[in-house]
């Protein structure tokens, strides 16, 4: 048994689903899904490559379909479910949706948010890193090794 909440493991494999398919479109595999009183109200994975947009991140994907469901700006009670460190302008987003939870599952020690200091979040927003760490690890060594 887990450490994590099988809750929080059943909806970062909801998140690795959205992942794989950033993969299958050849674009980095972050996947993202936003749950809000027990249901998944986004769902998103990276869409750089096809938007020609860099800040085309699951993360900012997700935000928005999550304020298009509850046609409200803010997600102060929902979770974010993203299978890697968001990076800084992900977590600063965050913070200005003041999303309640951000659990993730695979650190970033080049790009993710926690290298900086000074507050990114919003005061309330509670963390769980490592949620199912190992595989969606694995997800990212496994597509950077194949592109190299």
């Amino acid at each position: 048994m887990s450490i994590f909440d099988n809750e929080d493991e059943y909806y970062m494999r909801e998140a690795l689903r959205e992942a794989r398919a950033a993969a299958s479109e050849d674009e980095v595999p972050i996947g993202a899904v936003i749950v809000c009183a027990g249901r998944v109200i986004a769902r998103a994975h990276n869409q750089t490559e096809l938007l020609h947009d860099v800040t085309a991140h699951a993360e900012m994907l997700a935000y928005t379909a999550a304020s298009e469901a509850l046609g409200a700006k803010y997600l102060q009670d929902c979770t974010l479910y993203v299978t890697v460190e968001p990076c800084p302008m992900c977590a600063g987003a965050a913070g200005w949706t003041q999303v309640g939870r951000i659990v993730y599952g695979a650190p970033d020690p080049k790009r993710g948010y926690t290298l900086l200091t000074g507050p990114l979040l919003h005061p309330k927003t509670e963390v769980t890193a490592g949620v199912l760490r190992d595989e969606c690890e694995a997800l990212m060594k496994d597509f950077f090794k194949k592109k190299r």
